[in-house]
């Protein structure tokens, strides 16, 4: 019996040797080499891997359709612009080795690196720059990125179906020059080129197969990453582009994005090895950094929600007012989220400095406050002037993520203890529901902003009238003109005076209503290094390793 015992034992050491070999040489694939006799015998060489999550289905990996924080990150290691934000967030040199800028600021030409290329081994080229810019403005596009362009001379015009694509300032000068036209100089250009509205779309890929962004067979990139499989719903992998101009820097073989919208399957992934960075989940938030184990970033952005201004009971800005004054954003941060955010009582976020070196947000303060009194007061008044016995009923609509259905609650549970109003929740997937949303279908929705580049104006542009970014069917002319003057003015004093001022409108009509101001809180394997998180929104592997 004892013999038979330690055979069995024997057995089972051998088994669990033989799975531990296996769990060690998973990921590697086999090489060759020769011995000191001449002969070949195969060694393991490590591939290395990193696995992230996207969280939901990317919206489309077309540039100036891909605006959104659920495609950006992606697209962003796909591709690349003629700059690209570098590992201290500032623009730099990247398909365009150089640039010369006129005297007057207003018109800058590009060289194009002679070894810029496609992932199909094409030459980027001047004509790939000019084809994707009046691509992005066209209005048969729809993108809603196109207002970012409107710097460039004949851009709002075309857009507007005012204007035509030759009359659009950017110019191939020869296939390695490209010239670009601005209305007036503009301080922030260069950081907003980075964004994925403004990558070189491949004219002749893009002419022979209009959807060639739609699958990883027919995908062209030009970054440092190529697209090489994507099963939709479920995960999409990058391998390192050996085509890149820079590839000699990029260290990782692959990436593997897997797509799952609930932050504690996220974190389970993450503590099983599955997943290689993770968000941090509400509930153990105040654990995991207090042990300080989470890497904290600022991110220039806001999670907010939009009234619908042209539905009931929000044509009424008293009643708007009462359900913004109604929500405690300090509640929210410190028992909803748990992750050290900054409650926002204003849209524009920190870390934007003035011409006199002041923080915009401090200089100019709070716009909106928890205010249970003035809310109830003011929802009486906003009912008595529409001539509501009842207040037409309220749903509040968010897509779908563990994280939205808890703030969704929290603010229910706030209209009820402090207006006594009862409102429902609604929720959908994220692609139905960002087309519903841009198509006014909502009463009151979840929304958040990333910053596309760094300057306050990128925020307030948002609310112009009838752009596709709005999403709050509101309009106010003198918003707007501001915005149009600050956009043209060079004078930064005078610029930031009338940023100010537009901010201060738009909490008067409160069409939105701010919630927090987004940080980046993740953890990290401890094997992986050199991933840029830019508070812009997008993150940065051309200098991540893993070892």
């Amino acid at each position: 019996m004892k013999k038979f015992l330690s055979l069995l034992l024997t057995g089972l050491l051998i088994l669990v040797l033989a799975a531990c070999t296996a769990k060690q040489e998973a990921g590697k694939e086999p090489a060759e080499k020769e011995k000191d006799d001449g002969k070949k015998e195969e060694e393991v060489v490590t591939e290395k891997v990193l696995y992230l999550n996207n969280g939901m289905e990317p919206t489309s990996f077309d540039p100036p359709i891909g605006f959104d924080n659920v495609s950006w990150s992606a697209l962003n290691n796909l591709m690349e612009g003629l700059t690209r934000l570098g590992t201290n967030h500032d623009p730099e040199a990247a398909t365009a080795e150089k640039w010369d800028v006129s005297e007057d600021g207003k018109t800058y030409t590009f060289h194009i690196r002679d070894n810029a290329k496609w992932s199909n081994g094409d030459p980027v080229t001047a004509g790939d720059f000019v084809f994707a810019w009046k691509r992005l403005l066209d209005p048969e596009t729809g993108s809603p990125a196109s207002f970012l362009g409107y710097f460039i001379e004949g851009a709002e015009a075309y857009n507007n179906g005012e204007g035509s694509a030759d009359d659009v300032k950017v110019k191939a000068v020869d296939d390695k020059t490209f010239e670009v036209t601005l209305i007036s100089p503009q301080a922030y250009f260069l950081s907003v080129i980075t964004n994925p509205a403004f990558f070189p779309i491949n004219e002749k890929v893009a002419t022979e197969n209009p959807k060639w962004f739609a699958e990883a067979e027919s995908f062209v990139g030009n970054g440092p990453f190529n697209l090489t499989e994507w099963q939709h719903d479920s995960h999409f992998v990058m391998e390192k582009n050996d085509q890149y101009w820079d590839a000699g820097t990029v260290k990782l073989d692959k990436v593997h994005w897997a797509i799952i919208d609930d932050t504690n399957t996220e974190y389970q992934m993450f503590q099983t090895g599955e997943l290689d960075a993770s968000a941090v989940p509400a509930d153990l938030a105040e654990q995991i950094l207090a042990e300080g184990k989470a890497k904290v970033e600022d991110q220039a952005g806001d999670y907010f929600y939009r009234f619908n201004v042209t539905m009931e009971p929000f044509q009424n800005v008293n009643i708007r007012k009462a359900f913004a004054m109604a929500i405690d954003q300090q509640q929210i941060v410190d028992f909803v989220t748990k992750n050290k955010q900054k409650p926002a009582y204003g849209f524009v976020a920190y870390g934007f400095n003035d011409a006199n070196g002041k923080d915009f947000r401090e200089t100019a303060g709070d716009l909106v406050k928890t205010d249970v009194e003035e809310a109830k007061a003011l929802l009486a008044k906003g009912m008595e002037e529409e001539g509501y016995q009842t207040l037409p009923e309220v749903t509040i609509t968010y897509s779908t993520s563990d994280s939205h259905k808890k703030i969704a609650e929290a603010l229910q549970q706030m209209f009820k203890d402090n207006l006594g109003v009862e409102v429902k929740l609604a929720n959908m997937e994220w692609n139905v529901f960002a087309e519903d949303q841009k198509a006014l279908k909502f009463q009151f929705s979840r929304s958040s902003f990333l910053a596309d580049y760094a300057d306050p104006i990128n925020f307030l542009e948002n609310f112009q009238t009838g752009l596709s970014m709005n999403r709050t069917g509101w309009s106010n002319a003198k918003y707007d003109q501001l915005i149009k003057d600050a956009k043209n003015e060079a004078d930064e004093a005078k610029r930031y005076e009338m940023m100010y001022e537009a901010e201060k409108i738009l909490f008067e009509e409160m069409p939105i209503v701010p919630l927090y101001f987004y940080n980046q809180v993740n953890l990290e394997n401890e094997a992986v290094s050199g991933i840029v998180r830019h508070p812009v929104g997008y993150m940065e592997l051309k200098w991540a390793d893993k070892n």
